[in-house]
């Protein structure tokens, strides 16, 4: 009996994963608006993903979005924008924007997702990074290259530097941490976004919004902040005279806010706004982390005043009025 022993050559088998270059990065940017104008966060996060390299595509959506998908074409960077009519887009709700940008994912092979690490951010892109079965990287303050981000941890008493091994990066923007993009000569295209479901499983009821003649908070170059020290509701009125005093946003520490003496939209800290201007003036603070994670980016020297708030403030008030 013969038998025929053949050996087989077993060549070692390597399995490579492949990560985006910057010749094949692709940015979907998240473009929040209110009212036809672009929100000043979005600029910041386009400044940022600018620095990722690589082509840029801005999503707007709601019931007419026209005005404000020409307004960001004209921006540097962007090459595209993407257009998602419908009145279901309007108020922002993350169940149905989220299946819309996981869409453009499939359809048009993006690499990155960014967006402003603002509320409408923080309510969309946890649930588009679920979806893509990615970990989402949020606060970012600085981007060193395609896959590694620089983001605060523990209150901003340490920073970390983050390197993404998902396929898909998806990222918020902490808007004081970059400059505001710059308009540029050129005029991007602009076409139709990819179809998605738009299942309704969140209805909106409405808003109830305060105007303000003051400056906006989070982009204000001057803020006057309030806490619990100013004891009451009626109190922390000397905070919006002196505000007017300076022509200065109005911000307050989470016990004025959790005590009832303002809206919660003007809270500065770990778990509220973050601002950064030239000037900050907390009245009745006491300065806990928490508070310090929201201003401590401000750009003017420390000075301390102790006195009594009641008797000093509106001394100064006075004074800066005349």
């Amino acid at each position: 009996m013969f038998v025929k022993i053949v050996r087989k050559s077993l060549r070692p088998t390597f399995l490579f994963r492949r990560y985006a270059t910057g010749q094949d990065i692709s940015t979907l940017l998240l473009v929040e608006h209110r009212d036809n104008e672009i929100a000043s966060s979005t600029l910041n996060a386009l400044t940022a993903a600018n620095k990722l390299g690589g082509n840029i595509t801005a999503l707007v959506s709601g019931e007419n979005p026209d005005p404000v998908a020409e307004k960001i074409s004209k921006y540097r960077g962007i090459s595209k924008v993407l257009l998602a009519k419908d009145k279901l887009y309007e108020h922002g709700l993350a169940e149905v924007y989220a299946p819309l940008l996981v869409n453009a994912q499939k359809k048009l092979n993006f690499t990155h997702f960014v967006a402003s690490h603002s509320a409408f951010g923080k309510n969309i892109m946890p649930r588009v990074a679920a979806l893509l079965d990615v970990a989402q990287i949020s606060d970012v303050i600085d981007i060193e290259s395609p896959e590694i981000f620089i983001r605060p941890i523990y209150a901003g008493n340490a920073i970390a530097k983050v390197k993404s091994k998902d396929p898909i990066k998806v990222i918020t923007i902490r808007g004081t941490s970059f400059p505001p993009a710059e308009v540029n000569e050129n005029k991007a295209i602009t076409e139709s976004a990819p179809d998605s479901d738009k299942i309704p499983l969140s209805e909106w009821v409405n808003e109830e919004l305060s105007k303000s003649d003051r400056p906006e908070l989070e982009t204000a170059t001057k803020v006057v902040s309030g806490g619990r020290a100013l004891k009451s509701k009626e109190n922390f009125k000397l905070v919006y005279s002196l505000a007017d005093a300076l022509g200065a946003a109005v911000g307050a520490s989470r016990a004025a806010v959790d005590s009832g003496y303002c809206d919660n939209y003007l809270q500065v800290g770990q778990t509220g706004k973050v601002v950064a201007p030239e000037l900050y003036l907390a009245v009745g603070i006491s300065g806990a982390i928490q508070h310090i994670a929201g201003m401590k980016d401000s750009k003017i020297a420390d000075y301390g005043l102790v006195a009594d708030l009641f008797k000093a403030v509106p001394e100064l008030t006075d004074k800066l009025k005349k």
